[in-house]
């Protein structure tokens, strides 16, 4: 009798985020947004560079967005500096686009004040 091997209860998380995100653009986007909202450069690449992931991997999305794999691999890493050219073929490739968005009126009040200092 031959034994049925059972997988594993649970997956990784990586790998749900993953699944997550390539089922639901909607979540992708708003991940980015929140992570553009509170986070930093470095941020900001480690978030692209699970989206990437999520996508293919980052020489399928580098092949999608006609760049170089080994160079998108440098622009992703924590000290890359990405230039918006190469963002915006990234989210286009991620079917995603980059888009400006007015801040709410309390935060554009604080922003407004900071800056008159």
């Amino acid at each position: 009798m031959k034994r049925k091997t059972k997988s594993p209860p649970f997956r990784r998380h990586e790998a749900a985020t993953a699944e997550s995100f390539r089922g639901d653009p909607e979540f992708a986007a708003e991940y980015l947004n929140a992570v553009l909202e509170d986070g930093d450069q470095e941020e900001l690449l480690t978030a692209l560079r699970h989206m990437a992931r999520a996508f293919g991997g980052v020489p399928g999305v580098a092949e999608e967005a006609k760049l170089n794999a080994t160079t998108l691999y440098r622009t992703l890493s924590p000290y890359g500096n990405p230039e918006l050219r190469s963002l915006t073929a990234l989210l286009k490739a991620m079917g995603m686009r980059l888009a400006v968005r007015p801040m709410s009126e309390r935060a554009a009040r604080r922003s407004r004040m900071t800056a008159g200092r």
